[in-house]
């Protein structure tokens, strides 16, 4: 078994090796060298191929050193058949333009993740390298907010995915602030299930609407205490008893999702009551009665007499 399996294998590469190859071929090829300026592979054939050190990746940041491994399997497109020295001569950058977009697509319909470090900048965005292909960033994806100052990105490496991948025109757009708003959204959970209904808060009034007043409670967190919310009293508007900025106090009373609902009127009635009328202590000296010693002769106290107040 073993014997017929190793003839097959002798066969085929008996048969590659009569393979004529011819320019714009793209191949199979096993790295069996690396030096400063070029690779070289193994194609089966009855000669290496070799792979200048310019024909290997567009990225700036590609080393022939750290980013090639011997026995590493490529795929590489003949450029010339048969050059000066007797070798095939490949570019690995060609084949890679050919076969990577369908895995571009992949990668976007599967939302994935990628760190790419920013090696340019202008007014509009700024570019990198995924996977060897020149990908940029507009302006308005590189951030939560949009950026004005694009050249103080450079050297940096952002969390990105990818938005256009578009192997017709070679287009290929990304996006880091898809990235940073489930990041955002992450963070904004985590201190939301750090809160509880019933706690006190503090906040500023950042917003007032027809239907209630948004408080900023700390960090990314704002809540909305609804008009019914705000007061005892009847308001048509928040406007009336709230101003921008604003600091005041106010209970949770429910947190749903990533909303948070306040109430600054369940303050007012958990403050102790103020005393009623009957609790109210009249100073002696203001009582209409206070001692049967004393007596007004007093005309004005004559005229009173016999009436009860």
């Amino acid at each position: 078994m073993d014997e017929k399996q190793t003839m097959k294998d002798f066969e085929s590469e008996l048969e590659q090796s009569f393979t004529i190859l011819k320019e714009g071929d793209v191949i199979d090829a096993t790295v069996i060298g690396i030096s400063e300026t070029e690779i070289t592979v193994d194609l089966n054939y009855y000669t290496e191929g070799i792979i200048p050190l310019e024909e290997c990746s567009d990225d700036p940041a590609f080393s022939i050193k750290n980013d090639v491994n011997i026995g590493e399997e490529i795929q590489a497109m003949v450029l010339d058949p048969e050059d000066t020295g007797g070798s095939v001569l490949l570019s690995w950058k060609k084949a890679h333009h050919l076969t990577i977009w369908s895995e571009l697509q992949e990668d976007m319909d599967a939302a994935r993740h990628f760190s790419v470090k920013i090696t340019e900048a202008n007014q509009a965005g700024v570019t990198g390298y995924l996977k060897g292909i020149r990908a940029f960033i507009p302006a308005s994806q590189l951030a939560l907010d949009y950026v004005d100052e694009t050249e103080s990105y450079v050297g940096m490496t952002v969390e990105t995915v990818i938005i256009t991948a578009d192997p017709t025109e070679k287009r290929l757009v990304l996006s880091a602030k898809i990235p940073a708003q489930e990041q955002a959204r992450i963070e904004k959970g985590e201190k939301i299930s750090r809160l509880a209904p019933g706690e006190i808060v503090s906040g500023t009034v950042e917003r007032l609407e027809s239907y209630g007043a948004f408080i900023h409670i700390g960090g990314d967190l704002t809540g909305l205490c609804h008009i019914s919310q705000i007061t005892n009293k009847f308001i048509k508007s928040p406007k009336e008893v709230l101003k921008l900025g604003q600091t005041v106090r106010a209970k949770i009373l429910k947190l749903e999702g990533d909303r948070i609902s306040l109430s600054i009127k369940a303050l007012m009635e958990d403050a102790p009551e103020t005393e009623s009328k009957e609790d109210y202590v009249i100073p002696t000296e203001y009582q209409a009665d206070h001692g049967e010693e004393s007596h007004d002769e007093s005309p004005f106290a004559k005229l009173l007499q016999g009436i009860k107040l």
